[in-house]
């Protein structure tokens, strides 16, 4: 089992930046991939970026360029930088970690808002 803690979320103006953190433990020698997904109010959980062990990335077209994760080099814990932020991007961001068995795990969410 591998249980994940974000954190860093809050409310941003439009332009501004936001650092979150996922911390995870238990069974984290299992973990292949780590990522950020994220929810709007009405919408579907949509990938925002991953990266894994070796460390390739990956990113949805609507962040590249803004966001940029990475991880510790423990690789307990994943990082979202997120720059130039959007209303778009109010959401509620998720942790997620995949094992090499193929188990999925989630975070509880972190609120990110983007207002003025």
């Amino acid at each position: 089992q591998v249980q994940l803690v974000e954190s860093g979320g809050g409310l941003v103006q439009p332009g501004g930046s936001l650092r979150l953190s996922c911390v995870a433990s238990g069974s984290i020698d299992s973990i292949y991939r780590m990522g950020w997904y994220r929810q709007a109010p009405g919408s579907q959980r949509d990938l925002v970026a991953t990266i894994t062990n070796s460390g390739p990335t990956n990113y949805a077209d609507s962040v590249k360029g803004r966001f940029t994760i990475s991880r510790a080099d423990a690789k307990n814990t994943v990082y979202l930088q997120m720059n130039s932020l959007k209303p778009e991007d109010t959401a509620v961001y998720y942790c997620h970690a995949m094992s090499r068995e193929f188990m999925n795990y989630w975070g509880q969410g972190t609120q990110v808002t983007v207002s003025s």
